[in-house]
């Protein structure tokens, strides 16, 4: 059983991932949040912004996913300390520890200003919607430069929006299962002939604003569409007074200066 790393474990998305590969990896969690592991799972509290810390966590895994960091936009500092120092210092500490594979959850606001009416691939020019989405793009630049210099194994996921359904409009175009996420998750780790690829992470969407012939490419088979909630997604929708996020695929990533932190410390009530 291969030995795999999930950083930012405690998150939504790392929540969803450790239920789905339950029993398929030995996993090994870390945050800087507490949680409690299952069977089959070692918890390591970390901060990947102190290089001493990613050591510690990436030592002796087969594979890196790493879903760990700010997971909006913003403000630079919090970004940049947690989304480029701790992606660089992920990426080193699993080069001097001789892993291998790295699998990163860039994102879809790395394309962001990407207009709705467009279809993209995995091969067009980035055009980040923000300070978060210009962090994913840092990260797939690095993991081009590990896999060409080092020969590292890079898996470059833009993943769209992981839960159980849609919960809007926008989300129909970029929704991703999490069942499917762990299919896509698992060719990352599995696939024999990785060296450096980009992938979307969305389901089998029939309002997909991604060509995802590339993740196709190398055996994915979504299974799941977010066309059987439209109906009540779209009978729920409220109609939108920003034009500029209406009008590209980011959203609001393309006008705020800063959306709420899911990850962030809850207040203490007085």
């Amino acid at each position: 059983m291969k030995s795999v790393l999930i950083t930012g474990a405690a998150g939504d998305v790392g929540s969803h991932l450790r239920r789905e590969l339950a029993g398929k990896y030995a996993l090994r969690l870390s945050d800087k949040r507490s949680l409690k592991p299952g069977k089959d799972e070692k918890f390591i509290r970390a901060d990947i912004s102190k290089m001493p810390d990613a050591l510690k966590i990436t030592k002796g895994v087969d594979a890196v996913v790493h879903l760990g960091g700010y997971s909006v936009e913003g403000p630079w500092k919090a970004i940049h300390e947690a989304n480029i120092v701790g992606c660089y210092n992920i990426f080193e500490a699993a080069r001097k520890n001789k892993v291998k594979r790295i699998l990163f959850a860039t994102s879809n606001h790395a394309v962001g200003f990407y207009r709705r009416a467009q279809t993209i691939d995995h091969r067009v020019y980035i055009k980040p919607d923000g300070r978060y989405g210009v962090s994913k793009v840092f990260g797939e630049a690095l993991g081009s430069l590990y896999a060409d210099k080092y020969g590292m194994q890079c898996f470059m996921m833009r993943i769209g929006n992981v839960g159980p359904r849609p919960i809007d409009k926008r989300r129909l175009s970029i929704w991703f299962s999490p069942r499917d996420l762990a299919q896509l998750v698992s060719i990352g780790i599995d696939h024999p002939d990785i060296k450096f690829e980009i992938v979307y992470g969305i389901s089998g969407n029939k309002r997909a604003w991604y060509d995802n012939s590339n993740a196709y490419r190398l055996g994915y088979k979504p299974q799941d569409d977010s066309e059987v909630y439209a109906a009540e997604v779209l009978a729920a929708e409220k109609p939108s007074s920003d034009p500029i996020a209406e009008a590209h695929q980011g959203g609001v990533f393309c006008t705020a200066e800063d959306v709420p932190n899911p990850a962030a410390p809850k207040k203490r009530k007085k």
